[in-house]
């Protein structure tokens, strides 16, 4: 192999033994004609995570295992896989989803017209209709790049399936390590906001794996509202517009209004979501002190 490669894949990992395979298999069927490689970060796995991707480096000669230990979190992981990269153009796909054919060469031609880009989401193959998060909120990245509406702010991405200039990675300072949760969100602005093009590949598909567990999802979607507040303090002073509280009191007395609903089994997942989610914007209010409701 050369010093230097076209395309770094970058998959962080923790206690993923359970998807990582088809997650590894899919990339080493990839089309992709240029050099590349595939650079597994483990974030302190206690499961048998290492063990398969070690088995899979027998007949993977592009993939490589190392440790990414020194901090809990995606970003940490992420960020210290690009540290080893060898490549100019960095994607990133997480361990438990599954890239579409031909993806590494999509995500590769876009980069050649903007300097960020993301993947288009699929998410029926890997979720059972009518279970998780995909009963709850659709597939978020179907038909393009998500839109912030609350309130109305820069179009992002999830970590999943994004593709970027390294030069830029490093320009902005990688993933922000200290949150766990909507680093991806952060990233995509912080790329923005320092100039830079942000673009959808519209064939670059990603096969994403919604959470199995009910109250997984319930405990991200607090975590996700409470993290949203955070992105709301850090971002007023750069441009996001100014929440209306009176709104937020008026969601709050509407959601309220329908908790007597939750004996609806057909209502109740997103009900409970809702719920949760401005739980923790609540929580998020409190932590970091901001009127967000």
């Amino acid at each position: 192999m050369t010093d230097r490669v076209d395309v770094s894949v970058v998959v962080p990992a923790y206690n993923e033994g359970r998807t990582i395979g088809e997650n590894l298999q899919a990339l080493a069927e990839q089309t992709f004609r240029g050099d590349w490689e595939v650079i597994v970060a483990d974030n302190g796995s206690t499961d048998d995570t290492r063990e398969i991707v070690r088995r899979f480096m027998q007949r993977f000669p592009r993939l490589r295992l190392i440790e990414a230990d020194g901090r809990q979190g995606a970003a940490h992981a992420r960020n210290r896989g690009v540290e080893v990269a060898r490549g100019d153009c960095i994607l990133f796909v997480d361990a438990d989803d599954v890239p579409g054919v031909g993806w590494v060469a999509a995500l590769r031609e876009a980069l050649d017209e903007y300097d960020l880009v993301a993947s288009r989401w699929e998410c029926e193959r890997l979720n059972p209709p009518g279970e998780g998060d995909r009963r709850i909120r659709g597939c978020a990245q179907a038909e393009g790049l998500q839109q912030y509406r609350y309130p109305p702010y820069l179009p992002h991405s999830g970590g999943c399936g994004l593709g970027v200039r390294r030069k830029i990675h490093e320009e902005v300072g990688g993933f922000d390590e200290s949150m766990r949760l909507l680093e991806d969100t952060d990233y995509c602005w912080r790329i923005q906001l320092t100039g830079h093009s942000f673009g959808f590949a519209d064939k670059g598909v990603v096969h994403i794996r919604f959470p199995d567990d009910p109250r997984g999802a319930l405990r991200q979607a607090r975590t996700w509202g409470e993290f949203n507040v955070l992105l709301y303090k850090k971002y007023r002073p750069q441009g996001m517009p100014k929440l209306n509280v009176k709104e937020g009191l008026r969601a709050w007395m509407r959601l309220i209004r329908r908790l007597p609903r939750l004996r609806h089994a057909d209502v109740r997942p997103a009900l409970l979501w809702q719920l949760n989610w401005r739980y923790g914007r609540l929580k998020g209010c409190i932590k970091h002190r901001v009127l967000a409701l």
